[in-house]
């Protein structure tokens, strides 16, 4: 009795949701859904800002040889710099360097009842991007490396506060 007991306990465990999730990269498209509108009149959408940057366009700069090089395309792209088997559909290389590259894999925090609260959206992985984060391309390794001020160039990228 005690056995079949444990087998149903262990089959009902492995059956329910306690097991970890793995967050995934889900994509632009998918932060476009709720930051697509303005916070104001005087200030563009946090989306129209990332589209606009430098950041959305990097694919864009680099040369034939430069984008089929993954040394390349690991800081050119979210798509080529993180683990495949975590990527969806949704994430497309073109996308050059997306949100998920500075606030980390969004599927367990893209939906809008839990990005609503900054806390619980950290909570389910997001990240508050950092200096160390933004070193992780703009470093030395790059061919192309001219210096960094993080406290210079985080102003640039910094996107307006999310409309409610």
């Amino acid at each position: 009795m005690r056995t079949l007991i444990l087998i149903c306990l262990i089959a009902f465990l492995g059956s329910t949701n306690l097991k970890a999730q793995t967050a995934e990269y889900v994509g632009s498209n998918k932060c476009k859904m709720c930051h697509n509108k303005p916070a104001d009149a005087n200030t563009p959408s946090v989306y129209a800002h990332w589209k606009d940057s430098k950041h959305a366009k990097a694919m864009e700069v680099l040369s034939a040889a430069e984008a089929a090089d993954p040394k390349c395309t690991k800081c050119h792209a979210t798509a080529a710099s993180v683990n495949k088997d975590l990527v969806t559909p949704g994430l497309k290389i073109t996308e050059g360097v997306s949100c998920e590259s500075c606030h980390g894999p969004g599927s367990l925090y893209f939906p809008n009842t839990i990005m609503k609260d900054k806390a619980k959206a950290i909570e389910k992985g997001m990240t508050v991007p950092s200096e160390k984060i933004c070193k992780t391309c703009h470093n030395a390794e790059s061919k192309h490396y001219k210096g960094f001020d993080y406290k210079e160039m985080v102003k640039k990228i910094t996107h307006p506060k999310p409309a409610a």
